[in-house]
C-alpha cells in the first residue's frame, strides 16, 4: 500500500494508529490528521475530528466532526457535524448538522439541519431544516420534522424553511414586480400604472 499519514505537518507516530494492510483498515483516535490514500481502493477509516482524507473509491469512513473528504465514488460516510464532502457518485452519507456536500449522482443523504448540497441527479435527502439544495433532476427531500416530501427541480436552488415550518424558498430568485400597481407624480398630476 502507498499512503501518507501526517498530523500537524509531520508523520504520525506509528504508536498512535493501527493499519491492517490486508483489510486496508486504518484506526486512530487522534484528531487533525491528513490521510492521503489516493490510489488505494476499498479502505476503511476510523478517526477523530478535523481530519482530511484523499482517497479513491469504495471507502468507508467513521469519523468525528469538521472533517474534509476528497474521494471517488461508492463511499460510505458516518460522521459528526461540520464536514465537507467532495465525492463521486453512489455515495451514502449519515451525518450530523452544518455539513457541505459537493457530489455526483445517485447519492443518499441522512443529515441534520443547516446543510448545503450541490449534487447531480437521482439523489435522496432525508434532512433537518434550513438546508440548501442545488441539484440535478429526479431528486427528492424528505423532511421528518414536518412530515413533508419535496421534489426538487433541476437547476433551481432552494432553502428549506426553519424547524417545524413546512416549505422552502427559492434562493437567488429576484422578486418580480410584474402586476403591481405604482403611483407616479409628475408636476401636480398623479398617475397610476400596472407594471407588466
Amino acid at each position: 500500500m502507498k499512503y501518507s499519514i501526517t498530523q500537524n505537518g509531520t508523520p504520525l507516530d506509528k504508536k498512535l494508529y493501527t493499519l491492517d494492510e490486508d483489510t486496508k483498515t486504518f484506526s486512530s483516535s487522534e484528531d487533525n490528521l491528513v490521510l492521503d490514500f489516493k490510489g488505494e481502493i476499498g479502505c476503511t477509516f476510523n478517526t477523530g475530528s478535523d481530519c482530511t482524507f484523499n482517497t479513491d473509491f469504495n471507502c468507508t469512513f467513521n469519523t468525528g466532526s469538521d472533517c474534509t473528504f476528497n474521494t471517488d465514488f461508492n463511499c460510505t460516510f458516518k460522521t459528526g457535524y461540520g464536514c465537507t464532502f467532495n465525492t463521486g457518485s453512489d455515495c451514502t452519507f449519515n451525518t450530523a448538522f452544518d455539513c457541505t456536500f459537493n457530489t455526483d449522482f445517485n447519492c443518499t443523504f441522512k443529515t441534520g439541519s443547516g446543510c448545503t448540497f450541490k449534487t447531480a441527479f437521482d439523489c435522496t435527502f432525508d434532512t433537518g431544516s434550513d438546508c440548501t439544495f442545488d441539484t440535478g433532476s429526479d431528486c427528492v427531500v424528505i423532511r421528518r420534522d414536518v412530515y413533508e416530501v419535496i421534489e426538487l427541480k433541476e437547476n433551481v436552488k432552494i432553502k428549506l424553511n426553519e424547524h417545524s415550518i413546512k416549505g422552502y424558498t427559492e434562493v437567488g430568485k429576484e422578486k418580480s414586480l410584474s402586476g403591481q400597481e405604482v403611483s407616479v407624480t409628475i408636476g401636480d398630476k398623479n398617475y397610476k400604472a400596472i407594471i407588466k
